[in-house]
């Protein structure tokens, strides 16, 4: 097939590997526009971008698909499919209506669950059991075209947003390379999402971050894990900021907030509890709970969040 590709973070690279490594023409990649990242702000392409030129293939960055001679390049590259993986724009009419057998999307739930921006992030935050990913036909809406293949996996108890991401760009890989095949042979069969069973998963921003300890265990620990690796769960202690990066659930109880055992480092929620199992200290790098408590002496005396 004659491919045109648009997708930016890296959890569409692996699908454009895959493309690539099925025999398909990737006639051009589409990818957003570089941006500034880091404490410096350095001007950093995404992470498609980088790939996409490793393999000498063509790049465009366009800040909007809607501008008419971006719309008459990608009818120029005439291509059989438009595939979209994490784009993180919306496609106009004109751009879907290009492409002889569509346009194709992978998106990083079990549809309509989790359409938006960040479902694979919400799938861990609400604590789900099972995640998965879903190939569609592309229309005019936020992911709400009809459906074509899913795939479902079990999320771990202790899995993070990071690492179901990294399980579901190679699982997702897997599941476009067998749809565009199924589009090749005419197979493709489109499924209708239930409009009632729709959900929304918005992006993350760091207001969500501080730990709210008389939450349940279950909602602390989902909260670190779904926000690890971005943008990290928050809490303090005797006034200083302290990133939570991992935790596991415990049964031991107290005040929201206390310090009910520092073997291994405990704390108290409004049902259960956490151990603390590393953690980032306001100036240092992360550390696990028992290096930190080698300079903190700590003990039911002391809250975290205060």
């Amino acid at each position: 097939m004659n491919i045109v590709f648009m997708g930016t973070p890296d959890f569409a690279v692996a699908s454009l590997d895959r493309l690539i490594k099925d025999g398909h023409n990737i006639s051009a990649v589409f990818t957003k526009v570089d941006m500034p990242r880091g404490r410096k702000m350095i001007m950093t392409p995404p992470e498609v971008k980088v790939f996409a030129q490793s393999k000498g293939l063509t790049v465009y960055q366009p800040s909007t698909l809607r501008d008419e001679e971006v719309v008459n390049t990608i009818r120029s590259l005439n291509p059989d499919v438009i595939v979209v993986v994490a784009y993180g724009k919306l496609l106009p009419r004109e751009v879907l209506e290009i492409p002889t057998m569509g346009c194709i999307n992978l998106h990083g739930s079990l549809l309509p669950k989790y359409r938006g921006a960040a479902p694979i992030q919400w799938t861990v935050l609400n604590g789900d059991k099972v995640g998965g990913a879903t190939t569609m036909y592309m229309n005019e809406g936020l992911d709400t075209g009809d459906m074509i293949l899913k795939f479902e996996t079990e999320v771990g108890e202790n899995e993070t947003s990071g690492e179901l991401f990294d399980r579901l760009a190679i699982e997702g890989a897997d599941l476009l390379s067998k749809t565009l095949d199924l589009i090749a042979e005419g197979k493709a069969e489109r499924t209708p999402q239930n409009e009632e069973e729709a959900t929304y998963a918005s992006m993350l921003d760091k207001s969500m971050c501080i730990i709210d300890w008389t939450k349940s265990c279950d909602e602390v620990h989902n909260l670190v894990r779904g926000l690890n690796p971005w943008p990290v769960a928050l809490t303090t202690l005797g006034g200083k900021r302290i990133k939570v990066i991992s935790t596991r659930k415990s049964k031991l109880s107290g005040r929201p907030g206390q310090v009910v055992s520092v073997t291994p480092l405990t704390v108290a929620c409004g049902d259960g509890s956490v151990e603390i199992l590393t953690l980032q200290p306001e100036g240092k790098k992360p550390m696990d709970s028992k290096s930190f408590l080698m300079g903190h002496r700590l003990d039911n005396t002391d809250f975290f969040g205060k």
